[in-house]
């Protein structure tokens, strides 16, 4: 056993698998055995896995914010994170701390023998271990990349959920929408509920769906929500709806609220209408059409980093008053030109940069000559930072800076006002 804190485990976790990004079950699924062979304890909490190009988080939050308000105790795992490590692994609502995580990274070290494990993989194996260490009623699983090959996979949830369906992460799951539902169907289970977000789904994907032999409920058919101007109600598949209403448009996505219901309905839990209404109207997530201020500026922080998510954002932004001040920055594999499109008639200045220190970042220049073929002007600074600083100081009374393309553009931005707030 070392004496690591855990700042020392993340650096040496995120350096020593040859890969940043691995798919496979095949060594997760080995050292997760190993670990349940020495369990002394059982635990039995319903799991609720979610998939999903955009929605996931918002589904989480949702389902945990539900749960706790009706006295469930709930373990969230999602990623990635913000701030800090700790975000990333919750029981019931609260950060687990670096004791505990610590703890759980040591046992996965004396199991996984000479089996090398990605940091996602770690990450997923640390949080399994922590939930069952602390006997929780609700898991909820946030499927970090596709589903099929997902280290998450290795759980066989009583409830799987797909919010949607679109173009992303390519160079892992497939070129199309088909083989990306593919490979997000494979959280189903048969003969147990799957829940699906997606409306527009692709062609072929009911014969996909019905492969899987698990039990669907289709959002706009079995299960459904109708909006008014600022508040919708819900039609839930297994539960009397007629007191789920007047719930409130602002935040996230009526849709992912919508679906976060249903998944609990489906796991067997009994819902009270107005602790669901006074739950989901207060659920808030970080980087999720975010409103803060800074230094009197309006900020707005996103996490938008398809097409899909950024054409939401062109929507949401759509509502919003004043001059829209862009601060942007993607990683590689990630449909740039697409998301200046969808952003184009509604964003009014354009500050990109590339992200220092991620080896996946979108070279600066790219970012800029994508603008530059749009027909579009925008400056190129040295680093988010800056050109967060830069669109402050552009932005007028009733102006809009708009944070996105990327957890780790709006995490700087984040960072430096959470360091500016703690000084004030």
């Amino acid at each position: 056993m070392t004496d690591r804190c855990l700042a020392d485990w993340l650096q040496l976790l995120e350096t020593r698998h040859p890969s940043e990004i691995d798919l496979g079950l095949d060594r997760v699924a080995t050292v997760w055995q190993r670990y349940q062979s020495q369990r002394t304890e059982t635990s039995n909490p319903k799991i609720i896995t979610v998939a999903g190009t955009n929605g996931k988080g918002s589904c989480i939050a949702s389902m945990q914010a539900v749960l706790m308000a009706h006295g469930y105790t709930v373990g969230t795992f999602t990623s990635p994170h913000f701030l800090v490590y700790n975000e990333r692994i919750c029981l019931s609502g609260v950060p687990a701390s670096d004791q505990i995580i610590v703890s759980a990274f040591e046992s996965i070290e004396a199991l996984r023998a000479d089996i090398s494990l990605s940091y996602f993989e770690f990450n997923t194996l640390a949080a399994l271990i922590i939930f069952d260490r602390h006997q929780l009623d609700y898991l909820l699983l946030e499927v970090g990349l596709g589903g099929r090959l997902d280290a998450t996979n290795i759980i066989d949830c009583d409830i799987a959920v797909v919010t949607s369906i679109d173009l992303d992460h390519q160079q892992w799951l497939g070129e199309t929408r088909e083989e990306i539902a593919r490979e997000k169907l494979g959280i189903a289970r048969a003969n147990r509920p799957l829940i699906i977000g997606e409306c527009d789904y692709p062609q072929g994907f009911e014969a996909m769906v019905a492969d899987t032999n698990a039990n669907p409920l289709w959002l706009g058919h079995d299960f459904s929500y109708s909006q008014q101007q600022t508040s919708f109600s819900i039609s839930l598949k297994g539960i009397e709806s007629e007191k789920f209403a007047d719930f409130n448009c602002h935040g996230l996505l009526p849709a992912n609220k919508t679906i976060a219901l249903q998944a609990l309905v489906s796991a067997g839990c009994a819902l009270d209408a107005e602790k669901c209404r006074s739950s989901l109207n207060e659920v808030t997530l970080i980087g999720r059409q975010q409103k803060l201020n800074y230094k009197g500026v309006s900020i707005i922080l996103d996490v938008a980093h398809n097409p899909a998510a950024a054409s939401e954002l062109a929507d949401y932004l759509s509502t919003q008053a004043g001059k829209k001040i862009a601060v942007a920055s993607v990683l590689e594999d990630k449909d740039w030109t697409s998301m200046i499109e969808a952003l184009s008639d509604i964003v009014d200045v354009w500050n990109i940069a590339e992200l220092t220190g991620i080896s996946r970042a979108t070279k600066g220049q790219s970012l800029l000559k994508l603008l530059y073929n749009a027909g579009l002007e925008g400056k190129l600074s040295n680093s988010i930072t800056e050109a967060f600083a830069t669109a402050v100081a552009q932005a007028d009374d009733g102006d809009r800076v708009v944070v996105f393309g990327s957890f780790y553009t709006v995490a700087s931005v984040l960072q430096i006002i959470s360091e500016e707030n703690s000084i004030e």
